[in-house]
């Protein structure tokens, strides 16, 4: 379990890294560049998840062969799905990185909820539940990598 104790805040004990696909790891349904080298490093230290709504149809072709769990949402209630994954994962063993209005609440559930404002923006309601927001996802993924910047971010 990767742990960080953040001075001031608190101690973060992560087994679980929660994505939202599009506006996220991807714009208009594909993957950004260097986001799959640092979803096989973090495997490494954490289980992957990422759910969507796959609004381009193209998040399985775009994941196949990296090491996460991809789970396809229906149109319905994406938001209270979101946090009801990361609820049953254990929310305090969860981190969540989304952008979406449909994100808002899985940010909320987590342990951590990193935001990103990237070509599709970030809903308002979603940056009001986060913790920390980033510009770039390749930033939020690094943060796992290098925990010295959260610390700095977080730090009471």
């Amino acid at each position: 379990m990767w742990t960080l104790n953040v001075v001031g805040w608190k101690q973060l004990k992560i087994k679980h890294l929660v994505f939202d696909y599009n506006g996220t790891l991807s714009v208009d349904g594909k993957l950004l560049p260097g986001i799959a080298g640092k979803l096989i490093l973090l495997a490494e230290q954490f289980t992957l998840h990422v759910i969507t709504a796959d609004t381009f149809g193209l998040a399985a072709q775009e994941l196949e062969n990296l090491p996460c769990t991809l789970t396809i949402l229906p149109n319905e209630n994406q938001a209270e799905a979101k946090r009801e994954y990361v609820k049953k994962l254990g929310a305090e063993y969860t981190a969540a990185i989304g952008n979406g209005r449909n994100d808002r609440l899985m940010l909320a559930e987590a342990v951590l909820g990193i935001v990103l404002l990237q070509a599709e923006g970030a809903a308002v309601a979603t940056l009001n539940n986060a913790d920390v927001v980033c510009k770039q996802a390749t930033d939020a993924l690094a943060l796992f990598l290098h925990p010295k910047r959260l610390t700095a971010t977080l730090r009471g």
